[in-house]
């Protein structure tokens, strides 16, 4: 991480989420502010939601994809 990327702290941390754009549920691990933008000449910085499928595997997405897994669709 950058000197810039930092831990965000969320409500969901630790608790069973979904990720509203995929449908993929999974454990909300971290919730990270860092540039994911391709290029150093325009930076685009975003909050990340880091997640843990039932497989083990993590994966990203935006933390307003995010919503409780208990919370009925």
């Amino acid at each position: 991480m950058s000197e810039r990327d930092e831990y965000v702290p969320h409500r969901l941390l630790r608790h069973r989420v979904r990720d509203i754009a995929s449908g993929a549920e999974g454990e909300l691990m971290a919730v990270i502010h860092e540039n994911v933008s391709d290029s150093i000449a325009h930076e685009h910085w975003m909050e990340l939601a880091y997640v843990r499928d039932a497989s083990g595997r993590v994966f990203t997405t935006a933390i307003r994809n995010i919503d409780s897994a208990s919370r009925q669709p």
